[in-house]
């Protein structure tokens, strides 16, 4: 495997100056990357230094290197996993063979699809964060969402250069495509509807790296098991810096419903008009938002039924979560899964060919883990001495994709009557009201050691550091202004 070359204009470890003709490709399109980052990255920051983790290694000593940096100056690169001596495909009718180095060309479309459906999620993200930094709610946080975008714009670049290294003048065709398209654009979104959703505010944002990101990671995990080995070597090293955004969702979510819970301890009650009063966000408002993005997010692993994911399995472009470990039957021709279906006010269960239910077992492994994430929130809950607890409402809650879709259910996945949605609606997800309350506390405190009051400081800071650290240093010509705001309170 190549070292990795860190004094190159695109650092990489996949020995890119060897092949000058793909080199020049991605150096075109690398100040193309700059203009979109300049237009549609984090706003009003980009002259600012960030202590951001940079890779400079696939190692495990190497991968993670700490300093400030200003984002624009961020060293994007290319880095792909170790390759495994006499790796197989693992998965399919080919299961057994050697791993493909090259697209196999009865592949060739459907391979394309599957990366450019994967790229296509790392800068609409980016684009649906680009105002958070506006109103962080302290250094800590803003730091930490900026992490984020940067990882997203490197894994934008692991999917192009598999589209310029891999398919041609198409692959090319869709690179510059993934920079077209914006985020909630009516006339060119993302391919995607969660990534065309507005994210207004920091729950939001909380919410979407501990749920859309988590589905970003089983995505992941599954393409980690193609048989098209740079697929896989790509998306084995992006998982390690998809991590870390679950960690940002995940603890942020927590942090806000510790706060909330010290709010209704300190105020004896549940109240959430008295909790709202006092700046913190109620847990019904928290419930809603949960149920949202959770709902929002399950809709992408697809249909319940897929043709698609067959093929793909079939063709051993996508295997299941661990599919070595975990698996006995990798070719799954004759096993059926049993899946749930709903005529009338009945659930029946319907045998179907385990290859169509490839997106419902892989969206079990994903509920399953979101399960052990709400558990921990009610632990914040349970150690507070609080009895509220918050529940992950049910697959079939709130979908618009899939068998599912088209018809009401309410969180414990009952079906319910049309005017009984309609009814409750705005009990089990936020309403404008909902929305615009939390947007109301979304000031900014940016001063080392400072915290909004909807939200607990962390429990210890950055590689090392001290919440109380300047994890940002901001431009002389633009520190009065971002540090204008009225200290809430100290971490």
């Amino acid at each position: 495997m190549a070292k990795v070359d860190l004094a190159a204009r695109i650092p990489n470890n996949v020995d890119l100056s060897s092949d000058r003709r793909l080199q020049r490709a991605l150096e075109d399109w690398q100040p193309r990357f700059f203009d979109w980052w300049m237009e549609m990255g984090p706003e009003g920051f980009q002259a600012d230094q960030v202590y951001l983790r940079t890779a400079i290694d696939v190692g495990r000593d190497g991968w993670a290197h700490f300093d400030h940096v200003r984002m624009p100056e961020y060293r994007w690169g290319i880095f792909l996993a170790p390759a495994e001596e006499g790796r197989v495909i693992p998965c399919g009718d080919h299961f057994g063979q050697p791993a493909w180095q090259k697209v196999p060309g009865e592949y060739r479309n459907m391979l394309r699809r599957i990366i450019v459906t994967q790229a296509d999620t790392e800068p609409a993200s980016v684009e649906q964060q680009r105002l958070l930094g506006q109103t962080a709610p302290s250094l800590y946080d803003l730091r930490n969402l900026f992490q984020v975008n940067v990882e997203e714009g490197r894994h934008l670049w692991a999917m192009v250069y598999l589209l310029h290294t891999y398919f041609g003048r198409d692959g090319r065709e869709e690179a510059e495509d993934l920079l077209r398209r914006r985020s909630g654009n009516p006339d060119s979104p993302r391919i995607l509807g969660t990534f065309n959703e507005p994210v207004e505010d920091w729950l939001s944002f909380f919410m979407f790296t501990t749920f859309t990101d988590r589905d970003g990671k089983f995505q992941l995990l599954a393409l980690a098991e193609s048989g098209f080995d740079p697929l896989s070597r790509t998306t084995r090293f992006m998982l390690t810096e998809e991590a870390h955004h679950m960690f940002v969702g995940e603890t942020g979510v927590g942090r806000v419903i510790e706060r909330t819970a010290d709010l209704m301890n300190e105020l004896k009650t549940e109240d959430p008009d008295a909790i709202r009063a006092h700046g913190g966000i109620d847990l019904p408002t928290i419930q809603r938002y949960l149920n949202r993005w959770f709902s929002s997010s399950i809709n992408l692993f697809g249909g319940e039924q897929s043709s698609n994911a067959a093929h793909y399995f079939a063709a051993g472009l996508k295997g299941r979560y661990k599919e070595l470990e975990r698996f006995e039957d990798h070719v799954a021709l004759d096993a059926a899964y049993e899946l749930p279906t709903v005529v009338g006010d009945e659930v029946r269960r319907e045998q179907i060919p385990l290859r169509n239910a490839m997106n419902e077992i892989l969206r079990d492994d994903y509920v399953g883990d979101c399960e052990f994430v709400v558990d921990r929130w009610n632990r914040t809950l349970e150690k507070a001495g609080r009895p509220e607890r918050l529940t992950l409402p049910h697959r079939r809650f709130n979908r618009d994709m899939g068998i599912y879709s088209g018809r009401p259910f309410d969180p414990e996945g009952r079906p319910i009557a049309p005017e009984v949605w309609e009814a409750q609606r705005d009990r089990w997800l936020p309403t404008r009201a909902d929305v615009d309350f939390v947007r109301s506390l979304m000031q900014p405190e940016l001063r080392v050691g400072r915290i909004a009051g909807w939200i607990a400081p962390p429990r210890k800071g950055i590689n090392g550091n001290d919440f109380a650290w300047e994890y940002v240093r901001f431009d002389k010509s633009s520190a009065g202004v971002k540090l204008g705001a009225e200290p809430s309170r100290t971490g």
